[in-house]
Protein backbone atom coordinates (compact mmCIF):
# COMPACT_ATOMS: atom_id res chain seq x y z
CA UNK A 1 0.00 0.00 0.00
CA UNK A 2 3.01 2.29 0.47
CA UNK A 3 3.06 5.25 -1.91
CA UNK A 4 -0.46 4.66 -3.22
CA UNK A 5 -3.22 7.22 -2.72
CA UNK A 6 -5.45 6.90 0.33
CA UNK A 7 -9.00 8.14 0.70
CA UNK A 8 -9.68 9.23 4.28
CA UNK A 9 -13.35 9.09 5.24
CA UNK A 10 -14.41 12.37 6.86
CA UNK A 11 -18.18 11.72 6.87
CA UNK A 12 -19.51 8.24 5.96
CA UNK A 13 -23.13 9.20 5.21
CA UNK A 14 -26.05 6.98 6.28
CA UNK A 15 -24.38 3.80 5.02
CA UNK A 16 -21.27 3.34 2.90
CA UNK A 17 -20.03 -0.16 2.07
CA UNK A 18 -17.20 -1.70 0.09
CA UNK A 19 -18.69 -3.67 -2.80
CA UNK A 20 -17.47 -5.45 -5.90
CA UNK A 21 -19.31 -8.01 -8.05
CA UNK A 22 -19.83 -10.34 -5.10
CA UNK A 23 -19.02 -13.92 -4.18
CA UNK A 24 -21.45 -16.14 -6.14
CA UNK A 25 -21.10 -19.90 -6.11
CA UNK A 26 -20.79 -20.48 -2.35
CA UNK A 27 -24.45 -21.05 -1.42
CA UNK A 28 -23.66 -24.63 -0.38
CA UNK A 29 -21.55 -23.12 2.41
CA UNK A 30 -24.32 -20.74 3.43
CA UNK A 31 -22.52 -17.75 1.92
CA UNK A 32 -24.78 -15.22 0.14
CA UNK A 33 -23.66 -13.74 -3.18
CA UNK A 34 -23.60 -10.12 -1.94
CA UNK A 35 -21.98 -7.56 -4.27
CA UNK A 36 -23.17 -4.24 -5.69
CA UNK A 37 -26.96 -4.01 -5.96
CA UNK A 38 -26.56 -1.98 -9.15
CA UNK A 39 -23.80 -3.98 -10.81
CA UNK A 40 -23.91 -2.06 -14.13
CA UNK A 41 -23.28 1.18 -12.21
CA UNK A 42 -20.30 -0.36 -10.39
CA UNK A 43 -18.84 -1.59 -13.68
CA UNK A 44 -19.36 1.83 -15.26
CA UNK A 45 -17.61 3.65 -12.39
CA UNK A 46 -14.64 1.30 -12.63
CA UNK A 47 -14.49 1.64 -16.41
CA UNK A 48 -14.43 5.44 -16.14
CA UNK A 49 -11.27 5.36 -13.99
CA UNK A 50 -9.61 2.57 -15.99
CA UNK A 51 -10.09 -0.25 -13.48
CA UNK A 52 -11.01 -3.85 -13.99
CA UNK A 53 -14.78 -3.86 -14.05
CA UNK A 54 -15.14 -5.78 -10.80
CA UNK A 55 -12.65 -3.78 -8.72
CA UNK A 56 -13.83 -2.94 -5.16
CA UNK A 57 -15.50 0.47 -4.87
CA UNK A 58 -17.78 2.27 -2.43
CA UNK A 59 -21.56 1.82 -2.50
CA UNK A 60 -23.04 4.96 -0.94
CA UNK A 61 -26.61 4.91 0.34
CA UNK A 62 -28.48 8.21 -0.25
CA UNK A 63 -25.25 10.26 -0.45
CA UNK A 64 -23.67 12.29 2.32
CA UNK A 65 -20.14 10.86 1.94
CA UNK A 66 -17.04 13.08 2.24
CA UNK A 67 -13.53 11.74 1.55
CA UNK A 68 -10.10 13.41 1.40
CA UNK A 69 -7.36 12.30 -1.00
CA UNK A 70 -3.83 11.88 0.33
CA UNK A 71 -2.28 12.15 -3.15
CA UNK A 72 -3.30 12.79 -6.73
CA UNK A 73 -5.84 10.22 -7.92
CA UNK A 74 -8.80 9.82 -10.27
CA UNK A 75 -12.31 8.98 -9.10
CA UNK A 76 -15.74 8.61 -10.70
CA UNK A 77 -19.29 8.39 -9.35
CA UNK A 78 -22.17 6.57 -11.06
CA UNK A 79 -25.50 4.99 -10.09
CA UNK A 80 -27.94 7.26 -8.28
CA UNK A 81 -27.97 10.90 -9.36
CA UNK A 82 -26.00 12.92 -6.78
CA UNK A 83 -24.40 16.37 -6.80
CA UNK A 84 -20.60 16.26 -6.42
CA UNK A 85 -18.26 18.98 -5.18
CA UNK A 86 -14.50 19.28 -4.73
CA UNK A 87 -13.40 22.21 -2.60
CA UNK A 88 -16.84 23.75 -2.95
CA UNK A 89 -16.87 23.66 -6.77
CA UNK A 90 -19.17 21.29 -8.67
CA UNK A 91 -17.64 18.38 -10.58
CA UNK A 92 -19.41 16.06 -13.01
CA UNK A 93 -21.27 12.87 -12.20
CA UNK A 94 -20.48 9.97 -14.53
CA UNK A 95 -17.06 11.25 -15.59
CA UNK A 96 -13.46 10.92 -14.37
CA UNK A 97 -12.56 13.53 -11.74
CA UNK A 98 -8.93 14.23 -10.80
CA UNK A 99 -8.23 14.91 -7.13
CA UNK A 100 -5.04 16.51 -5.85
CA UNK A 101 -3.50 15.80 -2.46
CA UNK A 102 -5.74 17.31 0.21
CA UNK A 103 -8.80 17.63 -2.02
CA UNK A 104 -12.12 16.73 -0.41
CA UNK A 105 -14.81 15.09 -2.53
CA UNK A 106 -18.32 15.68 -1.18
CA UNK A 107 -21.17 13.46 -2.37
CA UNK A 108 -24.51 15.25 -1.98
CA UNK A 109 -27.96 13.85 -1.33
CA UNK A 110 -29.28 11.44 -3.95
CA UNK A 111 -31.96 13.00 -6.12
CA UNK A 112 -32.62 9.92 -8.25
CA UNK A 113 -32.20 6.30 -7.20
CA UNK A 114 -30.81 5.39 -3.80
CA UNK A 115 -27.27 4.02 -4.24
CA UNK A 116 -24.30 5.60 -6.00
CA UNK A 117 -20.87 4.08 -6.60
CA UNK A 118 -17.53 5.79 -6.02
CA UNK A 119 -14.59 4.16 -7.80
CA UNK A 120 -10.97 5.26 -7.50
CA UNK A 121 -8.28 4.36 -10.02
CA UNK A 122 -6.57 1.18 -8.86
CA UNK A 123 -9.60 0.01 -6.88
CA UNK A 124 -9.72 -0.28 -3.11
CA UNK A 125 -7.03 -2.44 -1.51
CA UNK A 126 -9.30 -4.75 0.52
CA UNK A 127 -8.40 -8.39 1.24
CA UNK A 128 -10.88 -10.72 -0.49
CA UNK A 129 -12.90 -13.35 1.37
CA UNK A 130 -14.33 -16.18 -0.73
CA UNK A 131 -13.01 -14.28 -3.73
CA UNK A 132 -14.71 -10.98 -2.97
CA UNK A 133 -14.14 -7.78 -0.99
CA UNK A 134 -17.88 -7.13 -0.66
CA UNK A 135 -19.56 -6.30 2.63
CA UNK A 136 -22.43 -8.71 3.36
CA UNK A 137 -24.87 -7.27 5.88
CA UNK A 138 -26.65 -10.57 6.54
CA UNK A 139 -23.67 -12.85 7.26
CA UNK A 140 -21.19 -10.18 8.38
CA UNK A 141 -18.60 -11.31 5.84
CA UNK A 142 -16.30 -8.71 4.34
CA UNK A 143 -15.16 -5.35 5.71
CA UNK A 144 -17.26 -3.46 8.24
CA UNK A 145 -19.37 -0.54 7.02
CA UNK A 146 -17.20 2.52 6.42
CA UNK A 147 -16.76 4.84 9.41
CA UNK A 148 -15.38 8.33 9.89
CA UNK A 149 -11.59 8.16 10.12
CA UNK A 150 -11.22 5.05 7.98
CA UNK A 151 -8.29 5.19 5.55
CA UNK A 152 -8.98 3.38 2.29
CA UNK A 153 -5.85 2.64 0.30
CA UNK A 154 -5.94 2.08 -3.45
CA UNK A 155 -4.71 -1.07 -5.16
CA UNK A 156 -3.43 -1.95 -8.61
CA UNK A 157 -6.61 -3.31 -10.23
CA UNK A 158 -6.12 -1.34 -13.44
CA UNK A 159 -7.31 -2.39 -16.90
CA UNK A 160 -4.92 -1.79 -19.77
CA UNK A 161 -7.47 -0.15 -22.09
CA UNK A 162 -11.01 0.30 -20.72
CA UNK A 163 -12.22 2.11 -23.84
CA UNK A 164 -15.01 4.70 -24.08
CA UNK A 165 -18.24 4.48 -22.14
CA UNK A 166 -21.08 5.93 -24.24
CA UNK A 167 -24.60 6.64 -23.07
CA UNK A 168 -24.06 6.67 -19.30
CA UNK A 169 -27.16 7.84 -17.42
CA UNK A 170 -27.92 8.17 -13.70
CA UNK A 171 -30.50 5.98 -12.03
CA UNK A 172 -33.71 7.98 -12.06
CA UNK A 173 -36.90 7.52 -10.04
CA UNK A 174 -40.12 6.92 -11.94
CA UNK A 175 -42.18 10.03 -12.54
CA UNK A 176 -44.53 10.90 -9.70
CA UNK A 177 -47.30 8.32 -9.57
CA UNK A 178 -45.58 6.06 -12.12
CA UNK A 179 -44.54 2.64 -10.76
CA UNK A 180 -41.22 1.00 -11.51
CA UNK A 181 -41.91 -2.07 -13.66
CA UNK A 182 -39.96 -5.23 -12.82
CA UNK A 183 -40.04 -8.23 -15.17
CA UNK A 184 -40.65 -11.58 -13.44
CA UNK A 185 -41.07 -15.21 -14.36
CA UNK A 186 -42.70 -18.06 -12.41
CA UNK A 187 -40.83 -19.22 -9.33
CA UNK A 188 -40.17 -22.83 -8.27
CA UNK A 189 -43.36 -22.91 -6.15
CA UNK A 190 -45.71 -21.27 -8.63
CA UNK A 191 -47.90 -24.41 -8.54
CA UNK A 192 -48.86 -23.70 -4.92
CA UNK A 193 -50.67 -20.52 -5.98
CA UNK A 194 -53.75 -20.24 -8.15
CA UNK A 195 -54.07 -17.96 -11.16
CA UNK A 196 -55.87 -15.38 -9.03
CA UNK A 197 -52.81 -15.00 -6.79
CA UNK A 198 -50.52 -14.64 -9.83
CA UNK A 199 -52.87 -12.08 -11.32
CA UNK A 200 -52.79 -10.15 -8.05
CA UNK A 201 -48.99 -10.22 -7.97
CA UNK A 202 -48.68 -8.93 -11.54
CA UNK A 203 -51.73 -6.68 -11.48
CA UNK A 204 -51.36 -4.81 -8.20
CA UNK A 205 -49.24 -1.79 -7.33
CA UNK A 206 -46.85 -2.61 -4.48
CA UNK A 207 -45.15 -0.15 -2.16
CA UNK A 208 -41.59 -0.60 -0.83
CA UNK A 209 -41.78 -0.43 2.97
CA UNK A 210 -39.24 1.29 5.29
CA UNK A 211 -37.98 -2.03 6.71
CA UNK A 212 -36.20 -2.82 3.43
CA UNK A 213 -32.42 -3.12 2.98
CA UNK A 214 -29.74 -4.97 1.00
CA UNK A 215 -31.18 -8.30 2.17
CA UNK A 216 -34.53 -7.62 0.54
CA UNK A 217 -37.40 -5.29 -0.21
CA UNK A 218 -40.57 -5.79 1.81
CA UNK A 219 -43.62 -4.90 -0.23
CA UNK A 220 -47.06 -3.79 0.91
CA UNK A 221 -50.21 -4.50 -1.09
CA UNK A 222 -52.92 -7.15 -1.35
CA UNK A 223 -52.33 -10.35 0.61
CA UNK A 224 -51.25 -13.37 -1.47
CA UNK A 225 -51.86 -16.86 -0.12
CA UNK A 226 -51.11 -20.26 -1.54
CA UNK A 227 -53.95 -22.62 -2.25
CA UNK A 228 -52.25 -26.04 -2.12
CA UNK A 229 -49.31 -27.98 -0.75
CA UNK A 230 -48.28 -29.14 2.73
CA UNK A 231 -48.68 -26.89 5.77
CA UNK A 232 -44.90 -26.63 6.08
CA UNK A 233 -42.27 -26.70 3.35
CA UNK A 234 -38.67 -27.83 3.75
CA UNK A 235 -36.05 -25.11 3.42
CA UNK A 236 -35.04 -24.60 -0.20
CA UNK A 237 -32.32 -22.68 -1.98
CA UNK A 238 -32.92 -19.00 -2.71
CA UNK A 239 -31.57 -16.84 -5.51
CA UNK A 240 -31.23 -13.08 -5.85
CA UNK A 241 -34.52 -11.76 -7.20
CA UNK A 242 -36.70 -14.42 -5.56
CA UNK A 243 -40.17 -13.15 -4.63
CA UNK A 244 -41.06 -15.08 -1.49
CA UNK A 245 -44.54 -15.14 0.06
CA UNK A 246 -44.46 -15.45 3.89
CA UNK A 247 -47.60 -16.24 5.96
CA UNK A 248 -48.52 -12.53 6.02
CA UNK A 249 -49.13 -12.71 2.27
CA UNK A 250 -46.94 -9.62 1.73
CA UNK A 251 -44.11 -10.38 -0.74
CA UNK A 252 -40.42 -10.11 0.06
CA UNK A 253 -38.13 -9.44 -2.91
CA UNK A 254 -34.68 -10.76 -2.06
CA UNK A 255 -31.60 -8.75 -3.02
CA UNK A 256 -27.89 -9.62 -2.99
CA UNK A 257 -27.43 -10.17 0.77
CA UNK A 258 -30.32 -12.65 0.95
CA UNK A 259 -30.19 -15.88 2.96
CA UNK A 260 -29.16 -18.89 0.92
CA UNK A 261 -32.19 -20.96 1.99
CA UNK A 262 -35.76 -20.27 3.03
CA UNK A 263 -38.90 -22.16 3.97
CA UNK A 264 -41.56 -19.92 2.47
CA UNK A 265 -42.69 -20.51 -1.13
CA UNK A 266 -41.17 -18.50 -3.96
CA UNK A 267 -43.93 -17.42 -6.32
CA UNK A 268 -41.80 -15.51 -8.84
CA UNK A 269 -38.21 -14.61 -9.72
CA UNK A 270 -37.02 -11.32 -11.19
CA UNK A 271 -35.41 -11.20 -14.60
CA UNK A 272 -31.69 -10.47 -14.34
CA UNK A 273 -32.10 -7.14 -16.12
CA UNK A 274 -34.56 -6.00 -13.42
CA UNK A 275 -32.16 -6.52 -10.49
CA UNK A 276 -30.32 -3.16 -10.82
CA UNK A 277 -33.67 -1.36 -10.96
CA UNK A 278 -34.79 -3.10 -7.77
CA UNK A 279 -31.50 -2.17 -6.10
CA UNK A 280 -32.22 1.53 -6.69
CA UNK A 281 -35.72 1.54 -5.14
CA UNK A 282 -36.21 3.50 -1.93
CA UNK A 283 -38.97 3.21 0.71
CA UNK A 284 -42.23 4.57 -0.62
CA UNK A 285 -41.45 3.65 -4.23
CA UNK A 286 -44.29 1.96 -6.13
CA UNK A 287 -43.57 -1.27 -7.99
CA UNK A 288 -45.45 -3.36 -10.53
CA UNK A 289 -44.45 -6.84 -11.65
CA UNK A 290 -44.80 -7.76 -15.31
CA UNK A 291 -44.65 -11.34 -16.52
CA UNK A 292 -46.53 -14.45 -17.54
CA UNK A 293 -47.13 -17.24 -15.12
Amino acid sequence: MSGRPVLTVLVPGPQTLVQDLGRPGHAALGVPPSGALDAPALRAANRLVGNRLGAPALEVLLGGLRVRASARCTVAVTGAAVPLHVGGRPVPWGAPVDLDAGDVLAVGRATGGVRCYLAVRGGLDVPPLFGSASTDLLSGLGPAPVRAGDELATGDLVDGDPGPLPGLRPAEPAAAGTPAVLQVGPGPRRELFDDEAWAALTGAAWTVTPDSNRVGLRLAGPSLHRTSGPAELPSEGLVTGAVQIPPSGQPVLFLADHPTTGGYPVLAVLARAALPVAGQLRPGAVVRFAGQG
